[in-house]
């Protein structure tokens, strides 16, 4: 018997799921117009952070911006966006989103608990069950852009979102090491599997800027990064530099804040 390769342009298998599963809608009250996926192979490579850059990138050009916070067990965009505590609220129509200080809409686990320590232990069904939830039980209201940042790798909850969200595009975050090169190919594969458009690729620690003389340091050293993804028949459109003021808004809540233009070209491609 086949099996599905959940390569839908050569899977033999006729009656496939994948196939014939019907698309999530979103809650009644929710227009989302475009939605993205941020996702990497593997965990601490800045996934969540290149979703809250962009995220507040959208924003400040004028474009009405939600995130759903799709790492469940590891929930940190709260956190970026100065978030703590249960922030969420409810009616009889549904679950709304929380506001950010300059209004992003934000929607995670952790604004459903009392406690942000609280461990969420879950098996993967219940996991991917409530990610679907988040899509399509919360009232986003008028959105242009809705950003789902991803657990790593390419599991559960991306197989999830893949098949079960009308995703527009996907962009794959990746730093220079040699090693992270090699999963992010895993990543960018998975997405051609499932017929995702890539958007393209963000490089996160890229460098460092001299704080005397503002040089560029490759601190993992002059790696292939570019030529690995160009080799993929995509382009890195984004760079961000390891920074400790950016560490610093990140970790007390006021990423909106941090003054950069590394994600504006990403902005113009989507």
């Amino acid at each position: 018997m086949s099996e599905c390769t959940h390569n839908c342009e050569t899977c033999g298998v006729e009656n496939c799921e994948s196939r014939t599963i019907e698309k999530l809608k979103p809650h009644r009250l929710s227009n989302i117009k475009k939605i993205y996926a941020v996702i990497s192979g593997k965990g601490g490579v800045g996934k969540s952070l290149v979703t809250s850059l962009l995220g507040s990138a959208l924003n400040k050009s004028g474009h009405s911006v939600a995130i759903i916070d799709a790492d469940v067990t590891g929930p940190s965009i709260p956190q970026a966006f100065g978030l703590k505590g249960k922030l969420a609220e409810s009616d009889e129509d549904g679950l709304y989103p929380v506001l950010s200080k300059h209004g992003v809409k934000i929607m995670s686990a952790n604004l459903l608990l009392e406690d942000n320590e609280a461990p969420i232990i879950w098996r993967g069904p219940l996991v991917s069950s409530f990610v679907q939830q988040l899509f399509t039980d919360v009232i986003y209201g008028e959105v242009e852009y809705l950003l789902i940042d991803m657990p790593p790798g390419t599991g559960d909850i991306p197989l999830t979102v893949f098949q079960m969200i009308p995703i527009d595009g996907i962009v794959v975050v990746g730093s220079p090491q040699e090693l992270v090169g090699m999963v992010v190919a895993k990543s960018i594969n998975m997405a051609h599997m499932m017929n995702i458009p890539i958007i393209g690729i963000v490089e996160n620690m890229a460098y460092i800027k001299c704080p005397k003389c503002g040089e560029k340091i490759n601190v993992f050293g002059d790696g292939n990064f570019a030529n690995d993804v160009k080799r993929h028949g995509l382009e890195v459109v984004a760079e961000i530099p390891i920074d400790p003021a950016l560490a610093k808004a990140v970790d007390s809540g006021n990423v909106e804040e941090y003054q950069t233009n590394v994600m504006d070209k990403l902005v113009k491609l989507l």
